[in-house]
């Protein structure tokens, strides 16, 4: 028999998200930051008796009548192989009780999703085709899974006159999100206002690292992840017209990966493949792909499909929150 527990203490849930192996994106901060752009949030313990068997931040997103609001877990839940499908099934009981939601939709740093009724959907929100390094690896090992000419541009960036660092203080994270507003002008996608970035900074804290390579002491490329004790999570990332002409970001992205494996983190996650020039660069890290399960959702509602298929504000709401 299965119930539902609510967590209310940080250091309770940051814990158990951490002992269980779990995502970044389960982490306490990153739900406050969520709360403070346009969601609720609610975490939420699933037990078997009184062992916990999994755990869930459920970001929940208000939505017009008769629909009433969507659920939706980032990179969770959090439960071992064998609990998966009664957690999942909790969850969704849960989410049609509480919140009467149109759906509960999971995006689970998973491979496999247990088979339950859930619809697999392509409205994905975090992208399943990605890349993940096992860091488990050692640096010779993984730069030898690497394009030869990515290790080239490691050697030749690193030799330039920059100094690879992690960002100290909210002065050099600025002259940070100046450079992402850059790379977002000349590439054409949207980003939040400075205050959103600047709460991740503040609500995740030592879970979210910014390094950036300066030149005479200004950033000109920053990388910022999201961590947990097994994860790294590149969050976001950019260069201005210096760290292009240097190729800094080569440089970059390999101290933040021997960084990451210094700490004792065991998966470093790239964030997404499309066919992009971003990732070209990304897959030079590495011979191989990763994809994880998808979107799942569980339809709760027998509004589901007029939501899903026939509602112009679904798709408006699929964009905002792909806009994270």
């Amino acid at each position: 028999m299965t119930s539902v527990e609510l967590c209310e203490k940080q250091d309770r849930w940051d814990d158990e998200i951490v002992s269980r192996k779990g995502h970044p994106l389960q982490l306490w901060g990153w739900g406050e930051v969520k709360s403070r752009h346009n969601w609720s949030v609610e975490r939420v313990f699933v037990k078997r008796g009184e062992s916990i068997i999994g755990a869930a931040q459920l970001l929940i997103r208000k939505l017009p009548k008769p629909f009433n609001a969507l659920v939706y877990v980032p990179r969770g839940p959090v439960a071992e192989e064998a609990d998966r499908r009664e957690v999942l099934e909790a969850l969704a009981d849960h989410a049609k009780l509480a919140y009467k939601a149109v759906a509960l939709s999971v995006e689970p740093d998973w491979v496999v999703m247990p088979e339950l009724g859930w619809k697999h959907t392509p409205n994905t929100i975090l992208i399943p085709e990605t890349l993940i390094l096992d860091l488990s690896k050692t640096e010779d090992e993984l730069l030898a899974d690497m394009t030869k000419k990515t290790r080239q541009y490691i050697r030749k960036s690193a030799g330039e006159a920059i100094e690879i660092r992690k960002v100290k203080g909210r002065e050099e994270l600025a002259a940070c999100l100046d450079i992402y507003r850059q790379t977002a002008e000349r590439a054409g996608f949207g980003i939040h206002d400075n205050g959103y970035y600047d709460d991740i900074y503040d609500e995740l804290g030592e879970h979210s690292p910014v390094f950036a390579a300066f030149l005479e002491g200004k950033p000109i490329a920053f990388l910022w992840l999201a961590i947990s004790q097994e994860t790294a999570f590149e969050l976001y990332g950019g260069m201005n017209d210096d760290g292009q002409r240097l190729r800094a970001n080569y440089a970059l992205k390999w101290h933040a990966i021997q960084t990451m494996k210094k700490w004792g983190i065991s998966r470093y996650d790239f964030n997404g493949l499309l066919n992009d020039g971003v990732s070209t660069f990304k897959r030079g890290f590495a011979s191989h792909e990763s994809m994880l399960a998808g979107t799942y959702d569980k339809p709760l509602s027998p509004l589901y499909t007029i939501w899903t298929s026939a509602l112009p504000t679904a798709k408006k709401i699929v964009r905002k929150i792909k806009n994270r």
